[in-house]
């Protein structure tokens, strides 16, 4: 009796079991009421509540590109920076018009330290015509210029900052970011040291005033700002290169005067060296490029402006080497493809001088070349 107990128990057991399960099965939401519920969630700012149950829809459809969106952008809210990053990547994937997408994936990948991929994505959004919706668009070319300082590129960085003052650029640490890239910090705004901020925001402000005035104003700005700082480095480096297109006379004495300062900049050498370059001044330009090589054999600015002084002097083959090191380190600068151009000509490698013009052209064409001083 008993062990027919146990069996006809088991047995309802089992039926009522699968009876549950098949009602469960009944009752799970189908991916339309996800889709609708996740959209209720997320109009009544329920953000918790939405990202899950974009994640439940996203579950039971992958290809729906519109979901990816909602999920990258609703993790980009809540400082879910990694996940922002990977949902949008699934956006950009499947959609068909994933231009905002690259915005924020590369806002995404500012947060988590990708810096060489969120300035290709920032870039890559504004050229395909994600700043066309303000406030988005300051926001897209202010990230660039922020990034571009902080990977060094702090040209490009100055030039792309004229170009957002010159469009009416208000973000709060505009000035900030500005005396970064001016005093060549490779530092985020939020990675400088309190005992940064007087010099950086000054020279910010100097920088603001040059571009946005004119340089009447800006050469009073600067006066201010040497009086009070009058030891700080690469201020007048920097004076020298906002100059430099107008008024190479007045560069160069400012660039002289780094150099009474602080002797040991190796970026005064640099610029010392080109504007005797641009000058046909080779032979005084030699010691100052040989000093900066020494002191910065990486940086292709000094390699560079010492390749030119000895082809100028005549030493082809020294010289080219040292073009070529510039090459290496530094393969989208205008200035090292024109100069092996006319290296390779001289030395009678018409195809590599033909290859180096052809490249000069394209990137000028393009624009995606760095700053042509060193």
């Amino acid at each position: 009796m008993a062990r027919r107990f146990n069996l006809t128990t088991a047995i309802l057991i089992c039926i009522f079991g699968l009876a549950g399960v098949a009602g469960f099965a009944q009752t799970a939401p189908s991916f339309s009421d996800l889709v609708e519920q996740a959209g209720s969630a997320r109009e009544q700012n329920n953000v918790a509540r939405a990202i899950e149950l974009y994640s439940q829809a996203l579950q039971v459809n992958p290809k729906w590109s519109q979901g990816w969106w909602f999920l990258g952008s609703l993790q980009y809210q809540t400082r879910a920076f990694a996940a922002a990053r990977d949902s949008l990547t699934r956006f950009i994937s499947i959609a068909p018009d994933p231009t905002l997408a690259f915005g924020l994936r590369g806002l995404s990948e500012l947060e988590t330290g990708e810096y060489p991929r969120a300035l290709t994505d920032i870039q890559e959004g504004i050229s395909l015509g994600g700043t066309d919706r303000p406030p988005n668009g300051e926001t897209l070319r202010f990230t660039e210029c922020l990034l571009l300082t902080r990977l060094g590129k702090f040209n490009q960085a100055l030039k792309a900052y004229k170009l957002l003052i010159q469009r009416g650029g208000s973000n709060p640490e505009l000035r900030v970011g500005l005396g970064l890239a001016g005093l060549r910090m490779a530092l985020l705004p939020k990675e400088m040291q309190i005992s940064q901020r007087e010099l950086v925001v000054a020279a910010g402000d100097t920088i603001y005033e040059f571009i946005s005035h004119g340089e009447t104003a800006g050469a009073q700005a600067f006066a201010n700002l040497f009086q009070k700082f009058p030891a700080a480095p690469n201020l007048h480096c920097l004076y020298g290169t906002l100059l430099y297109a107008s008024d190479s006379d007045l560069a160069f004495s400012e660039f002289k005067r780094e150099l009474e300062i602080a002797p040991g900049n190796a970026r005064a050498q640099v610029l010392m060296s080109w504007a005797l370059l641009m000058q046909n001044r080779a032979l005084e330009a030699l010691p100052y490029a040989k000093k900066a090589v020494e002191e910065t054999p990486q940086a292709a600015g000094a390699q560079i402006v010492l390749g030119r002084s000895l082809i100028a002097l005549g030493e082809l083959k020294e010289g080219t080497d040292h073009l070529e090191r510039a090459l290496q380190l530094d393969p989208e600068n205008l200035e090292v493809h024109i100069a092996l151009g006319e290296a390779y000509s001289r030395s009678g490698r018409r195809e590599d001088a033909q290859r180096e013009r052809s490249t000069s052209l394209k990137l000028a064409q393009d624009g995606a070349y760095s700053f042509a001083l060193p």
